[in-house]
Order: C-alpha cells, then sequence, then structure tokens
C-alpha cells in the first residue's frame, strides 16, 4: 500500500495532507474529506464505513440551529429589519463626534445576537453602516476594519453558531455558554471604540445629525427623529430579547431559539412591514441555504477526519504533548492560544474547533479548567482569526462589499486587531468576567 510519507502514522500523514491540500486552494471541506479517506484507506477499514459515519456527524439535533440562525439572519437583512436598526441607532448617537463609529459597532454587536455569523453579519449591515461612516468623515479601510471586527463578534455574541458548535464537540450547555459570552463580547465591543479618537475623522467627525439622519425625519426635532426611528425599528430590536428571554426563561432550548427567530422574523416581515415578497423569500432561502450547506459539508467531512483521530489516538498522543510542554499551566493555555490564532489565520472557526478541539478538550479537563470559560475563549480567539490575514474571512467579504483591495482593508483592521488581542489576554486572565453571570444564576 503506498505511503504519502513512509514511517509515519496515518493519522499523522492525514494531518499533513490536510495542509497541502489547504495549500493548493482545495475547498477546506473537500480538504478534510479526501484526506481523512485516505487516512482509512492506509488504516485499511472499507470505505462503505464512511457513509455511515457523515450521516452520524451531521445528524446531532443541536446542530439544527446552525441553518436556522443564518436563515434568520438572512431574512432580517432582507426584510429591510437591519436598516431599521440601523437608522434608529444613526438617529440615537449618530449626531455625536464621531458617532457613527459609536453606532458601527453598537449596531455590530446587536446584529451579534440576531446573525451569529461573522461573514453573513459584514455582507448584511456593512454596506450601510461603511456608508455612514464615510459621511461622518471616517476613512473607509477603517469602517471597512470595524465593520469586520464587530461582525467577527457575532460568533462570540449569543446566539452564535460557534458556541453551538463547540458546546456539541466539548458535550457542554449550550444555554451556560450564551450566558457566559454576554459579559466578554460586551467587553471585546467597548474596547474597539477605544480606537475612534486614533481614526481621526475629517472635521473631528461631527456630521450633522440632519446630514446623517434618513430623508424621513428631515427638519424633525431631535425627539420627534429619535421616537419615529424606535416605532420603526421595534420589532427588530425585539429579536435578541425575544431569542435570548426565550432561552434563559426556559420557554425553549437555544436549538429551538433558531427556529423561533426565522418564523419571528418572517412574521414581522410578512404582517409588520410587509416586506417579505415571494422572490426576496426565495433569494433568502437560497442564499441561507448555500452558507448552511458550506458550514454542514465542514461538519460532515469533519466526522471522518476526527474518527481516524480517534482511531489514531492523535488526542491522546498531541495532548499529551501539550502537558508535556510544561508543568506551568500558563505556558500551556498561551500555547493553545497561539495554535488557535495561527490556525485561524488560515481556516475559518468551524474547521478549527472540529480539528483542534478533540486535542485539545482532553487537556482542559486534565488542568481542571471550565470548559465553559474556555469556549468563550475560543470563541473570542477564532473572532480575531475572521480579522487576520492571509485568510481572514471577513476581510475578503469587506473587500467585496467596498470595493477595496483586500490589503487596505487588512491595513484597516490593524488597530482593532491589536485591541482584540489585548481583550482576549484579559478574558484569559479573568476568568470571573465570562462566569460571572452564571454564578449569579445559580
Amino acid at each position: 500500500m503506498y505511503d504519502l510519507i513512509p514511517g509515519l502514522p496515518a493519522g499523522t500523514e492525514m494531518v499533513i495532507l490536510f495542509f497541502i491540500l489547504l495549500a493548493l486552494r482545495v475547498p477546506v471541506a473537500f480538504a478534510l474529506g479526501l484526506s481523512a479517506l485516505y487516512a482509512m484507506w492506509q488504516i485499511g477499514f472499507g470505505l462503505e464505513l464512511a457513509g455511515d459515519l457523515i450521516a452520524t456527524g451531521i445528524s446531532k439535533f443541536s446542530l439544527i440551529a446552525i441553518p436556522f440562525f443564518i436563515l434568520a439572519g438572512t431574512l432580517m437583512g432582507s426584510l429591510g429589519i437591519a436598516e431599521r436598526m440601523i437608522r434608529f441607532f444613526r438617529v440615537l448617537i449618530g449626531g455625536t463626534p464621531g458617532g457613527m463609529g459609536v453606532v458601527g459597532t453598537v449596531v455590530c454587536l446587536f446584529w451579534g445576537a440576531v446573525s451569529g455569523s461573522g461573514p453573513a453579519s459584514v455582507a448584511a449591515i456593512g454596506p450601510m453602516i461603511i456608508k455612514g461612516m464615510v459621511e461622518d468623515g471616517y476613512p473607509k479601510a477603517y469602517a471597512a476594519g470595524l465593520v469586520c471586527t464587530g461582525a467577527a463578534l457575532s460568533i462570540v455574541i449569543p446566539p452564535s453558531i460557534g458556541l453551538v458548535i463547540y458546546g456539541v464537540i466539548a458535550e457542554t450547555s449550550i444555554s451556560k455558554l450564551f450566558l457566559a459570552a454576554i459579559l466578554p463580547g460586551l467587553f471585546m465591543g467597548l474596547i474597539m471604540l477605544t480606537t475612534l479618537p486614533f481614526a481621526k475623522p475629517a472635521g473631528g467627525g461631527a456630521a450633522s445629525l440632519e446630514a446623517l439622519s434618513p430623508m424621513p425625519y428631515m427638519g424633525r426635532s431631535y425627539g420627534a427623529r429619535l421616537w419615529l426611528s424606535f416605532k420603526e425599528s421595534f420589532w427588530g430590536l425585539m429579536t435578541p430579547v425575544v431569542i435570548l428571554g426565550g432561552i434563559y426563561s426556559g420557554v425553549f432550548t437555544p436549538t429551538e431559539a433558531a427556529l423561533v427567530a426565522t418564523v419571528y422574523a418572517l412574521l414581522v416581515g410578512a404582517l409588520i412591514y410587509r416586506t417579505l415578497t415571494p422572490r426576496g423569500l426565495y433569494d433568502s432561502l437560497t442564499n441561507a441555504a448555500a452558507s448552511s450547506a458550506t458550514v454542514m459539508l465542514v461538519v460532515a467531512y469533519a466526522s471522518l477526519f476526527g474518527w481516524v483521530v480517534t482511531v489514531e489516538d492523535l488526542v491522546g498522543t498531541y495532548s499529551g504533548a501539550l502537558l508535556g510542554l510544561s508543568s506551568n499551566e500558563l505556558v500551556i493555555l498561551l500555547v493553545i492560544m497561539l495554535v488557535l490564532l495561527i490556525a485561524g489565520m488560515f481556516m475559518d472557526p468551524v474547521t478549527v474547533m472540529f480539528i483542534c478541539l478533540p486535542i485539545v478538550l482532553p487537556v482542559v479537563r486534565e488542568l481542571g479548567w471550565d470548559p465553559v470559560w474556555f469556549g468563550v475563549l475560543v470563541m473570542v480567539n477564532l473572532a480575531i482569526g475572521l480579522i487576520t490575514p492571509p485568510v481572514g474571512i471577513n476581510l475578503y467579504v469587506a473587500a467585496n462589499v467596498t470595493r477595496l483591495p483586500i490589503e487596505r482593508v487588512a491595513k484597516g483592521a490593524i488597530p482593532f486587531l491589536l485591541v482584540c488581542l489585548v481583550g482576549l489576554a484579559i478574558i484569559a486572565f479573568v476568568p470571573q468576567l465570562s462566569l460571572v453571570l452564571l454564578d449569579q444564576a445559580n
């Protein structure tokens, strides 16, 4: 039987082949599947087992949340719900010096509680936020960097697709993960604001409220504008309340919340805003289906990859190697974070979790770390990966939205990358930031 690299175990060959395929620009899902099938062939297992493993991998009930959260976010964007929310925050704080930078940050965090997906958030709300920030005097590249970063926090702010997947892999309560991620997500948004004074918007960044307010509000007082925009956006602003309130009141589970969010978006679009059309619904369904298929293909082929990892005991080998690096827990944590950061530079968060978590979770358990706190830490890590070259997915989506070269968008994201690394360190060294709400709930 032919060996790719003679003398190496099939599992190690699989990992090497995976990265070779990535370097050859093979899509991540197929790189996972092909490398896993090669290893199964090397081990001598019948490839007919692959179908059963794939079916088992994607049949977990919690994974149903992924396509429905994606669909809910897509509907919110296409039905005008996102536009009304942005309009409200634009009127609320858009007239203050540099206000559109604050508006962009707040809207990105708010949208994270609706979408749960970083790239989808950039596509849905990016054009409107970037346009408003440029009107307020911000450089276009900086505005794109802010949207990239704020949207990346969608995988931290609950309900998060990333947290759902982490909960499935780590067999940890998704509700607890959602609760633990609230304060760290808000904290990351807060430290984003520290970059605004250094952006130096033209003219001090204090565009008039008249200039920034939508046409229907021209000539009205601030109070009237605020009330009108609030009335228009009320049902959109209620979305996180409905989703998170239902979860923590026990009305429905996080998985069921995804379906509730979708139905809620449809009802608001059809009965209240009356923006739901057959063509719009079709477009939303096809866009959400394409995005969901991308994620679920990774999940499906990752099940093959994970099976080989288990059979070849790569978990034991690599986790043992991590534990053997040092007796200092801090050193081990820094190594894990560095590995996740580097992996996030080249792969999407879902892939990173399926490849790395089976290896690092035994280390987490061995050292007695709280898996909920560690889950939040992983999400912040992977959010940073979404804005880190060379393969920061959000950067490419923003480049497409703004028509700017990827290099300029990446440069605009540098200030946010730096403050996010500081935020990651604080969340790592202050676990109580993630656990305080859980302690109060208990």
